[in-house]
């Protein structure tokens, strides 16, 4: 069984790198309080390492 991870926007993109804002909509994401779900992936694992400070991220358990 694959993990999933809830993904949710905590903050505003505004006053943030470039890369940083690339990275928060290839997530998917956008605004605040918006939420995803993604497979858990080495490459969405870095991509929410790399704007951790705008993100919170919760296991899915199906």
């Amino acid at each position: 069984m694959e993990k999933k991870l809830l993904i949710t926007q905590t903050k505003s993109m505004i006053h943030t790198l470039k890369k940083h804002k690339a990275t928060i909509i290839a997530l998917g994401l956008g605004r605040p309080n918006f939420t995803v779900i993604k497979k858990d992936t080495p490459q969405i694992r870095g991509m929410i390492n790399r704007v951790n400070y705008l993100v919170r991220v919760e296991e899915v358990k199906e």
